[in-house]
């Protein structure tokens, strides 16, 4: 990215657009100057200018909620930055994945709600979700030679629904078992393979995440 290339309004801010690479949410709208954005591609995670603070602050400082700069675009007018991050928990001060949880009718978007990850092996639960649909989806649409996931997608829809009714049963059994190794071993077989599903419908993680947040009760 030419950082030269960047056209700076009068006050030597670029508004910069924040999208969850992996979900294709968009985040927050933020401001970054010069140094900001300079950083941001130093570092590797995301700088801004607080136009209240009259400063510089990296997102996740003090919250842990760090965003990991994955791909930095600029729009054909040079006057805005798209950042394509990774997201650590909230984007939103207020809890929520997305700043973007309002609907203009006054109701809430459920499918930005944040559901708060637990920490597996030291990296966010949701993390490793929407990695590992981001890795079935990018099979979908580009396929690998040997891939299982595209021998599945390749198969269609009844192989795929096959295996998800497999590994629930799987999953049944090792339960009656009362094997917690077999349980968490057909139970990742059985999530892998509902992810596959998702993927073939075009469903996002996102989505999901936002219906089973309108089911607590």
């Amino acid at each position: 990215m030419k950082l030269d290339s960047i056209k700076f309004d009068v006050h030597g801010l670029v508004p910069a657009i924040i999208q969850d690479e992996a979900s294709g949410t968009v985040l927050m709208l933020a401001y970054m100057d010069a140094e900001a954005l300079a950083k941001t591609v130093a570092t590797g995670v995301t700088w801004f200018f607080s136009r209240s603070r009259q400063s510089l602050w990296q997102k996740g400082e003090t919250s842990g909620h760090v965003q990991r700069v994955k791909t930095i675009l600029y729009d054909c007018d040079a006057d805005a930055v798209l950042v394509k991050v990774e997201q650590t928990g909230a984007a939103c001060h207020e809890g929520t994945f997305s700043c973007f949880s309002r609907d203009i009718t006054g109701g809430v978007n459920q499918s930005e709600v944040l559901v708060q990850p637990s920490d597996v092996y030291g990296k966010p639960a949701m993390n490793t979700l929407y990695e590992l649909y981001n890795v079935i989806n990018d099979r979908k649409h580009n396929p690998k030679e040997g891939s299982y996931t595209n021998y599945l997608f390749d198969k269609g829809q009844d192989k795929i629904l096959k295996k998800v009714g497999e590994e629930a049963a799987e999953t049944i059994i090792g339960s009656k078992n009362n094997s917690k190794q077999e349980v968490l071993y057909e139970m990742a077989d059985l999530w892998y393979h509902c992810l596959v599903l998702l993927a073939y419908h075009g469903i996002t993680p996102t989505e999901l995440m936002g219906e089973l947040s309108s089911r607590k009760k």
